[in-house]
């Protein structure tokens, strides 16, 4: 008989499942790689600043040492950009990264983490791996329930993940609705509000968490690099909490979980205003041609405010497989969400437009 190794909560569960790699699309359908259009990942489609670049070159002479385990350049970067204090950051090896180290410091075996439907998979991911116990609160329209979700904090709640913009969805929470969903958490109780794709809500959808940080000692903010600042591949993410939270993240991060070449390039994406500004009027553009897209298609779709959208392709359980298929068959890449709960949609990130272009002359293709 077989010896089974670790408790039955880790053996249960299903490993994340990223998008598809384009090298794997080639080899599998016999194509050329530079033909591939990856919509999968809600990757920058203008890939790394060249001032990220030229940072990483310049650390390329020290590659032999250590990184800064308590990385001083890029909290001092941080923190001058967002006007929080260094103690108030905890950097994370993506901000996957901090997400788990929450669930790790505040959550024990039996205790309840409460985040909705159809949010981040990392979110199951984070308390199963703790032995916790998850509360899923029903989404309202493909969004966050904030009401349903205060309501379903119980005495042993430890955790709450809000994801603002959501993934894989793309709804937005107004800011009042979390201020007062805030107000209404214990202080027991931590709140995590995910806020990976910020970036790329409109001027008119903005608000201050970080202001929300400064009066509430139990909300912990996370943020990443991956997605409009182009750094995906080099995982820099970060949060931002007040000390007592803080301090307790960096008691079990691991000391060298941001490596020398990541962090000189966060440093100087966060500065390059440029590229940011060019990040989200790329996404911007490529969100109207997608949706004129949808529309002129008949094509169900979630107004999103990240840099994706959910699309249906089907009413069968069988249709997201199938069209991602077909749409894997003519070199392009898209996500299927069926281990969301929606096997009849996809998640499509918005590229290029170029790209873009390539992927809705596919789709029809796949539908017809």
């Amino acid at each position: 008989m077989a010896i089974q190794f670790g408790p039955d909560y880790v053996r249960a569960i299903a490993p994340y499942q990223g998008g598809k790699p384009i090298a794997e699309v080639a080899r599998e359908f016999g194509l050329d790689e530079a033909q591939i259009v990856k919509l999968a990942s809600n990757e920058n489609p203008l890939g790394m600043p060249e001032s990220s670049r030229q940072a990483m070159l310049a650390a390329m002479a020290d590659i032999a040492r250590y990184p800064d385990s308590n990385g001083f350049e890029l909290k001092a970067a941080i923190s001058k950009k967002f006007s929080v204090p260094a103690d108030w950051i905890t950097l994370g090896n993506g901000s996957n990264d901090i997400l788990e180290l929450a669930a790790h410091a505040l959550v024990q075996p039996g205790q309840s983490v409460v985040y909705s439907q159809y949010s981040f998979a990392v979110y199951p991911l984070a308390t199963q791996a703790v032995g916790g116990r998850a509360i899923v609160v029903p989404a309202n329209n493909f969004g966050h329930d904030l009401t349903a979700m205060a309501a379903a904090i119980t005495d042993d709640t430890r955790l709450v993940f809000i994801a603002n913009p959501n993934n894989p969805t793309g709804t937005f929470i107004d800011g009042a609705a979390i201020a007062a969903f805030l107000k209404m958490v214990p202080p027991q109780v931590v709140v995590v509000l995910d806020e990976a794709y910020t970036e790329y809500l409109s001027a008119q959808q903005r608000y201050d968490a970080l202001a929300w940080v400064k009066q509430y000692p139990n909300l912990l903010v996370s943020r990443t690099l991956s997605k409009a600042y182009g750094l995906a591949g080099l995982r820099v993410g970060f949060g931002i909490a007040q000390p007592g939270l803080t301090d307790l993240l960096n008691r079990i991060r691991q000391p060298f979980n941001v490596n020398s070449h990541a962090q000189a390039a966060a440093v100087a994406a966060l500065a390059d205003d440029v590229f940011l500004t060019r990040s989200a009027e790329l996404n911007t553009e490529g969100y109207k041609q997608m949706v004129a897209a949808f529309e002129s298609m008949n094509i169900e779709y979630v107004p999103s405010s990240g840099n994706f959208v959910l699309i249906r392709v089907g009413q069968d359980d069988a249709a997201g497989g199938r069209v991602n298929l077909a749409l894997l068959k003519q070199g392009v890449i898209v996500r299927p969400v069926a281990n969301y709960g929606l096997p009849q949609w996809l998640r499509i990130s918005i590229g290029l437009q170029e790209e873009n272009a390539a992927f809705i002359h596919a789709l029809k293709m796949a539908l017809a």
